[in-house]
């Protein structure tokens, strides 16, 4: 007979082996958006489009999302700059010596994992690990038995709700005039989208989910971080940054004009200044809400605020800009395959398909498969919305229910994609330092999660 331990031992190894096959699967971002490409052009020529229209209908829809593609850059970059603050790690290091229990640690890892990816999802995916790593060494310290693996997937599943947060690409981008679909939406205020009954009671929800999922699911048998040599080291290299004396400012005061007026904390300040100013314009005296715009101005005021100079800020934004380089390309490649679907008969013929055997009840639950099995080949909110939104839309209208209902759904699939591909869990995985293998297999566990209790709210739910 079989022993538990072997049997739980096999699962770990065939949900590795799942994870790896999909790996050698899915082909790189670039190369899915021109394989989508040929099926949807194709499918254009096959439903009896003249090539002319097709070709027109690519071209213009390649350059329709140049300043959305310009928007999310930046916000790629800000945010990357802003999770590169001292503060971050600092603040996690001094929460993570709190807790006294299991339960403790598990609901303050919830906490802050959600909390920092509803403010903005780049600042989850960044700072998520260094919770887990943190808050799994100061509980090995205590005797608090704690599994290092499954509270990282605790944590980072947690932050699942950015899908429904300030940094939520399609909502923000529905709300931000002039967006692609305006002329068959509207403008849709965040209110009736991530501020929606629906909405609120699903992330509620969800994160007290997981917390008592994981509170039932914790392994008996703990892996302690102490195991993990390389993800002990990340939070004593944290330690020694922070132990380290300070610079004597002598430098800087003996420096160039130039170099002491990029450290000094004066232009900072005034740029922070009329920045507030503007937001404070934005809300308070125009009475708008957060869109795409307003987001940026937010995060670039509060790289500003805790780098407190120009030389600090513009030494975290070379690494920053790398981490954006694939959307100044990928949403042009994406748009191009939304101008032929929404250009052409294709966008129509699939609404008319799919609105056949949809009705209220169904779409939900139709539109997040939809969303899933796009979002394990298109690995961005945004670029999903921009590929799907039409289709989506349309379907909305045509079967009597809202777009944002099925803006909502679709959040739903696209994280049920992010959450069973290995793309995000590797990146994970490698700032944790750990195999991300290492704990993907419990990803199903929240993945199960996440799926069946949204699509439950979003049908049943106001929205």
């Amino acid at each position: 007979m079989t022993s538990p331990s072997r049997q739980a031992d096999a699962g770990r190894d065939r949900l590795s082996e799942i994870a790896k096959l999909v790996g050698a699967l899915i082909p790189d971002a670039v190369t899915t958006s021109i394989v989508l490409l040929i099926v949807v052009f194709a499918s254009a020529i096959w439903l009896g489009n003249p090539l002319e229209t097709v070709a027109e209908a690519y071209y213009r829809g390649l350059w329709m999302l140049l300043a959305f593609t310009m928007q999310m850059t930046l916000i790629l970059v800000l945010s990357s700059a802003l999770g590169a603050a001292p503060f971050f790690r600092r603040a996690i290091a001094l929460l993570s010596k709190q807790p006294k229990t299991e339960s403790a640690v598990l609901a303050m890892c919830v906490v802050g994992g959600a909390t920092m990816s509803y403010l903005y999802w780049g600042l989850g995916y960044a700072l998520n690990p260094l919770i887990a790593v943190y808050f799994a060494r100061e509980a090995e310290k205590k005797g608090l038995c704690v599994d290092f693996p499954f509270l990282l997937a605790t944590t980072v599943a947690s932050g699942s709700v950015w899908q429904y947060g300030f940094s939520a690409s399609g909502p923000l981008l529905m709300n931000t005039p002039g967006h692609f679909l305006e002329a068959i939406t509207g403008i849709m205020p965040l209110s009736t989208t991530i501020f929606s009954p629906a909405a609120k009671v699903f992330v509620i929800g969800f994160l007290i989910l997981v917390f008592l999922a994981a509170r039932l699911l914790m392994p008996k048998k703990p892996r302690l971080i102490s195991e993990f040599s390389d993800a002990c080291n990340l939070a004593d290299e944290g330690d020694a940054a922070r132990e380290k004396p300070k610079a004597t400012p002598s430098s800087s005061a003996s420096g160039t004009f130039s170099e002491r007026l990029e450290d000094n904390p004066g232009p900072t300040a005034l740029l922070a200044l009329a920045l507030a100013g503007w937001l404070y314009y934005h809300f308070f005296v125009k009475g708008l809400g957060l869109e795409l715009n307003a987001l940026n101005t937010t995060l670039l005021f509060l790289c500003l605020v805790f780098h407190r100079s120009i030389r600090k800020f513009s030494k975290v934004l070379p690494a920053a800009v790398m981490t954006a380089w694939p959307v100044v390309v990928l949403y042009h490649l994406y748009a191009g395959v939304a101008g032929v679907i929404q250009y052409t008969s294709v966008g129509e013929d699939v609404v008319t398909v799919f609105a056949s055997f949809s009705t209220p009840f169904t779409f939900p639950l139709l539109t997040a498969l939809a969303g899933t099995l796009m979002a394990v080949f298109v690995p961005s909110s945004g670029g999903q919305w921009v590929i799907q939104g039409f289709i989506t839309s349309k379907t909305a209208q045509a079967i009597g229910v809202s777009a944002q209902r099925g803006l909502l759904a679709l959040g739903i699939g696209d994280h049920m994609g992010n959450l069973l591909s290995p793309f995000w869990a590797v990146i994970v995985g490698s700032i944790a330092r750990i195999d991300y293998r290492q704990y993907f297999g419990y990803n199903l566990v929240f993945a199960a999660i996440w799926f069946t209790y949204g699509v439950l709210c979003f049908t049943f739910l106001p929205a």
